[in-house]
């Protein structure tokens, strides 16, 4: 009996342990350079608009879906025009499959 709940404390505790990575993972702030765009006007991939930024990551395209309020006050400048350059930092998230970057700073790149 004591070796049971001895296992099972043990496979609690490796399944704890390699969870923890993960969460802070998602909790660090990264910086991101891309070209931005309205999600509905330009990229027509949502119903509403939102400030997307496409970027290269590890040799691949990553689009990420900006949230919070410095989003909302940058959108008005690349909403309905072309793609714009900008560095976004952030912490990202994944929601329904989309990499979501809650914008703490958004600055143009010239």
């Amino acid at each position: 009996m004591n070796k049971l709940k001895l296992t099972i404390a043990l496979l609690a505790g490796i399944a704890v342990t390699s969870l923890t990575p993960a969460a802070f993972a998602a909790d660090k702030e990264v910086t991101i350079t891309g070209d931005a765009s309205c999600a509905k006007c330009a990229l027509h991939q949502a119903d509403k608009c939102q400030t997307v930024v496409k970027a290269t990551v590890d040799g691949k395209e990553v689009s990420y879906y900006l949230t919070g309020k410095e989003a909302k006050a940058f959108h008005g400048k690349i909403c309905g025009g072309s793609a714009q350059k900008i560095t976004v930092t952030g912490t990202v998230n994944e929601k329904e499959g989309k990499q979501m970057l809650a914008a703490s700073k958004i600055e143009e790149v010239k």
